[in-house]
Parts: structure tokens; sequence; C-alpha cells
């Protein structure tokens, strides 16, 4: 038997793009129905299986749902990033998003919630408990809130040949061991990596006993700049703008936000290639810059006892060592489509790099137009970045679609008052620092868009 779900809507995700579309629409489309069907046995997507000690990388109020603050918006009174605003550990984010389906969506009546389902289309999902069949109604619209869902090591194999007997564990089993090796060996370049090896070093692991395979050096962003604060935050793209304008080439506007100090890279001596560019501490980073036993052969091919091999190299490692896979593809980038299409709503971030505040804004677009096409034309989607041309172009789409759907008197003043919007200005807030940080700003935005345009290659 299959049971019918009356529901407007069916959000497909309960991660954090799932939930922000969720509570905007709810917020603003009286009326609405929505069910919200995800494969985890609760809210919070990736979350729920994301290593014991990682944070959100940026401060807690650019994250989770419009409604509802995450955290209190307090700034750090101790340690070494005093003065920042806090940044949530993955107990908090995930009783967060219990607290805001409970108690909002929950509570609204409008909502249901289908934990540990899957979902197989043509409308339907099914329990992966009981088999309990359910179908929504023709007329209701798909929301696909799981098309950038990230890939993390805890739920993926490692992506090289592991021979019989050797220590190869995913990074969330750094938290559980016994015994400690004579060597981890940390695999990966992006913020896993990062973190695996900073939670090492707190722990008063030797930065000798570490060995670092980082297949591509990443620029990150220097979480100091990255505040929900909007005298710093509009300061830091005025900057960012400001060197696009000089830039000659993309490894010289890297250089030049370097200069700046928007952009941190772990070695002065090596150019990275990498731009996915999360936010870093600088204390972070004169942490990493303790360990130097880096290995830059490219992508593992295998792991054997005592050495690692790759297309043209190979390493030797001791007997004992603890390889620690962190090398998870992270944020995936399929190609952009639009929001809005007759099959679906797929969710996709509007302003470069705040995918919940692009989900918040799809879920408010959604319950205050009529027409996709008008739709698709305030929120087009930006991809995520990886290379430096990827980066540049995220920011240059991220910039046209603010453009777009800030012209509409409504969504501006939605959007000033949402903390997720890294860049609102709500009324009355206004400071000699932050008229002269969007001065500067307005003084450098066109001419920084269309270089980096160039840079990138978009038309």
């Amino acid at each position: 038997m299959t049971h019918v779900v009356h529901a407007d809507y069916l959000v497909v995700g309960a991660g954090a793009t799932g939930m922000a579309f969720t509570d905007a629409l709810v917020d603003h489309a009286p009326g609405a129905r929505v069910a919200i069907v995800d494969r985890r046995h609760a809210v919070g997507g990736h979350w729920l299986e994301a290593y014991p000690f990682v944070r959100l990388h940026q401060s807690s109020a650019f994250y989770g749902v419009a409604s509802t603050l995450l955290g209190g918006g307090r700034l750090q009174q101790r340690g070494p990033e005093t003065g920042l605003q806090e940044r949530a550990t993955k107990a908090e984010i995930c009783a967060y998003y219990e607290h805001v389906l409970a108690d909002r969506l929950l509570e609204s009546d409008r909502v249901e919630h289908f934990a540990g389902c899957e979902f197989l289309g043509e409308r339907t999902f099914a329990s992966r408990v009981s088999g309990e069949r359910y179908e929504v109604p023709v007329d209701c619209r798909i929301v696909d809130a799981h098309h950038l869902s990230p890939v993390i090591p805890a739920e993926e194999p490692p992506p090289f040949a592991v021979a019989d007997g050797v220590r190869v564990v995913p990074v969330n089993e750094l938290a559980h061991l016994h015994a400690a090796p004579s060597r981890y060996v940390i695999v990966g370049s992006g913020k896993t990596a990062t973190d695996a090896c900073i939670w090492l070093l707190s722990r008063s692991v030797d930065a000798d006993a570490i060995t670092w395979i980082r297949p591509r050096d990443p620029w990150m962003l220097n979480r100091a700049v990255i505040q929900p604060d909007p005298a710093i935050f509009l300061g830091m793209v005025a900057d960012l703008m400001r060197a696009a304008t000089d830039a000659a080439s993309l490894d010289d506007l890297f250089f030049r936000l370097e200069d700046a100090g928007i952009m941190l890279r772990i070695d002065p001596a090596v150019t990275p290639t990498m731009a996915k560019a999360p936010t870093l501490g600088r204390w972070e980073l004169e942490a990493l810059r303790t360990i130097d036993d880096v290995v830059r052969h490219g992508h593992i091919a295998s792991v054997e006892r005592g050495r690692i091999a790759f297309a043209d190299a190979s390493v030797a490692i001791p007997a004992d060592a603890l390889v620690v896979h962190c090398a998870g593809d992270g944020l995936r980038q399929p190609p952009l489509v639009p929001v809005w299409t007759p099959d679906a709503i797929t969710l996709q971030p509007i302003r470069a790099g705040f995918p919940c505040f692009g989900a918040a804004l799809v879920g408010y677009v959604e319950a205050t137009r009529e027409d996709d096409a008008e739709k698709n034309r305030l929120c087009p989607p930006t991809p995520y970045g990886n290379s430096l041309a990827d980066w540049a172009r995220m920011t240059v789409l991220g910039a046209r679609a603010s453009s777009s759907f800030g012209a509409e008197p409504d969504i501006k003043a939605w959007a000033d008052g949402v903390a997720l919007n890294p860049v609102r200005t709500p009324p009355g807030e206004r400071s000699a620092r932050l008229d002269d940080a969007l001065h500067r700003m307005q003084a450098n935005m066109g001419s920084g868009v269309a270089r980096l345009a160039e840079l990138a290659g978009v038309s």
C-alpha cells in the first residue's frame, strides 16, 4: 500500500539548504504545506556524520535558517579568536536543527518530516526501516535540496587502493584512537585536512610526527575579514574589488588579496592552485606551518605497508603509520542548472559562498513570486570555487545575482533583516567606518567585477 502525503512541496534533503528553504517558505507562504524527506535519521544533513571535533569554518550567524539565529551572535571572549564571532560545534549545529524542526516547522502544523526515507523519484519515497511507501500529489513541487550535498570521508571509501594490513581510517576515527602510532599521515588539501592537523597539534602531537599528503596547495580566506559586521565584510569586498581591478593575472589577483589580508596560503614559497577558500584563522596558519613533512606528488595511487605510491613516485612511511583519509570531494560541483524548472526547484548558492542564505532567498522568492522565469531572473545560481578561475567566476556570478535580487525593494528589505546575508545593512546601523566601506566598494565594484570576468573568461 502507498500512503498519500498531502503537500504542496516535497523537499528532498533535510540538511542546511533544505531546512533554510523550508523555513523561509513557511514564513512567507501562508497555507503552504511541506513534506521533508531525508535518508538520515534526523535533520542536519552531513553534520550528523561529521567528525566529532569539526566546527563551522565561518561565523555561526552566516549558517542555519533565516528565522532563527544559530548561537547568540556573541563575540569570542577567550582563546586565539578573541573578538571574532563564535563558530558552532557539531553538537551545537545538530541541536539547533532539531530545535528549528520541533519548535518552528512542526509547530506550524504545515510541515511533516519523514526521516530514514529514500526518495525514489516519480513523487515517491519509501522508509528504509519499514519499507512503507509514500507519494505526493501530481501538483506537489519537488525541491531538490541534495543537488550539492557534500561528499565526506565518513561516507566514502578512500579514493586510492589500500593493501591488507594497512591502517587507513576516515578522519572521524581520530577522536576514538586507543593507542598512538609513531606517525600520522594526513591525506587531503582542504578544510578537513587542516582541521585534522590542527586537532592533532592541539593534542600535543609533535609536528615532526605528522606527514601531510597535500596534492594541491589551497588559498584560504582570512577568517578575521569574513565577519557578520557590515563594516568589516563590506570593507573586505571593497579591498577585493580594488585588487581585482589592478590584477594582471589570476595569480597576481590572489597575491594582491594576500597582501590585503584577505587570502592566506600555508606555504609562502608555493603558489596555490586550489581556491575552494574556506576560512582559516591566522593562529591556525601559524600552527600548520610547523608541519615540515609535506608531500606534493599529486593524488595517492595506493597505500601499502610501509609505503605510499603515487603515479610517478613513492614515499616510505613507518609500518605502524596511521593514514587519515580526509580526501573526500567535499562540496560537489555539478553544472549549474536553473533553480526553477518544470520538474523541480534545485537549490544552489545565489550569493557567492553562502548556501544557507541562497536557499532561504529561494524560499522567499518562491513564496512571493508567481512566474518561474521571473524567479530565475532574480536568483541565477552561483557555483562553488575550486580552481582560481572557478573562484573568480563564482565571485562574478554572485555579484551579478546580488544586483538582480537586490534591485527588488521587498527582497532587499527582507535580506537586510536576515543574519545569513553577509552584506546586510540594517537601517539605523550606519557608522563612519561602514560609510567608508560602502563608498570604497561602490567606487571599485564595476571595474573589479569586469576584470574578474575577464580573468575567469565569463561573458
